[in-house]
C-alpha cells in the first residue's frame, strides 16, 4: 500500500508545461486557444517525481489578473491579459472537462511579436502551453520510492500562461531551458520526505515515551 503525506502550503511560483495548444484565426481578431494545464495527466518532473493535477484543483483559484506570454518572459509586455476574466479582457479563462482552457486575442496587426508568435503557432513551430502557478494543497505518494507521485489537490493563484517551445516537461527539457524549476522539483522532493523523515522519529519518540510509562 502507497504511503501519502500531506504538506503545508507551498510560497513558491510553480511552471508546468503540456502539450496542448490550438489555434484558429476568426474575422475580427487573431486568437490563440488552448490547455495550459490538463487534469489527471501523470507527468514527470525533471526525473525526480511524477505530478498530477487533480481534477477539481482550480475550483477556487485565484484568476484575478493572468497574463499571456511567450516562454514566460515575464520582462516583455504581455501580449494578452486577463483582469478578472471580465469581457473587456484580451484573454478569457475556464475550466472544462479537460482543464484550464484559455482563449487570447492577439493583436497581431500592431504587434510584431504578437504577429511572430500567432504565425509559430500556426505553422506547428511552437505546440505547447504551460503556467505559473501557486500550490494551495497537494500530497505525496510514495516517498520513499525511487519515483514518487505529486498530487496537486488545490491551486491557489495562477499568475501567467504561456506558449512555449518545449511542452515536454522532461529532465532534459527542463534542464536546458529552465535550471531554477529543475533545482525547485528537487527542493519540494527533499521537503517532503524530510517531512516524512520527521514524522517518523515523532511516532518512535512517542512510542519509547510509551514504554517508559508502562515501566513506570
Amino acid at each position: 500500500m502507497s504511503k501519502m503525506i500531506s504538506l503545508p502550503n507551498k510560497d513558491e511560483p510553480i511552471k508546468r508545461s503540456f502539450g496542448l495548444l490550438d489555434i484558429r484565426a476568426v474575422d475580427d481578431g487573431t486568437y490563440i486557444e488552448g490547455h495550459p494545464a490538463v487534469y489527471d495527466q501523470r507527468t514527470n518532473i525533471g526525473g525526480w517525481y511524477n505530478e498530477i493535477i487533480e481534477r477539481g484543483a482550480f475550483d477556487s483559484c485565484n484568476f484575478d489578473d493572468v497574463l499571456f506570454c511567450t516562454n514566460h518572459d515575464l520582462m516583455k509586455i504581455p501580449l494578452a491579459r486577463s483582469r478578472r476574466n471580465n469581457s473587456n479582457s484580451t484573454m478569457q479563462l475556464q475550466l472544462d472537462e479537460t482543464g484550464l482552457y484559455i482563449r487570447a486575442n492577439l493583436d497581431a496587426e500592431n504587434n510584431s511579436e504578437a504577429r511572430t508568435l500567432y504565425s509559430a503557432v500556426k505553422r506547428k513551430d511552437i505546440d505547447g502551453m504551460s503556467f505559473i502557478f501557486y500550490i494551495d494543497a497537494e500530497k505525496w505518494e510514495d516517498l520513499e520510492s525511487d519515483m514518487p507521485t505529486r498530487r496537486i489537490q488545490k491551486i491557489k493563484r495562477v499568475i501567467e500562461v504561456s506558449a512555449v517551445n518545449f511542452p515536454a516537461y522532461t529532465g532534459t527539457d527542463i534542464n536546458a531551458r529552465d535550471r531554477t524549476a529543475l533545482d525547485n522539483a528537487r527542493q519540494a522532493l527533499e521537503n517532503a520526505r524530510s517531512q516524512l523523515d520527521n514524522s517518523k522519529d515523532e511516532l518512535e519518540l512517542l512510542k519509547l515515551k510509551n514504554l517508559l510509562l508502562m515501566k513506570g
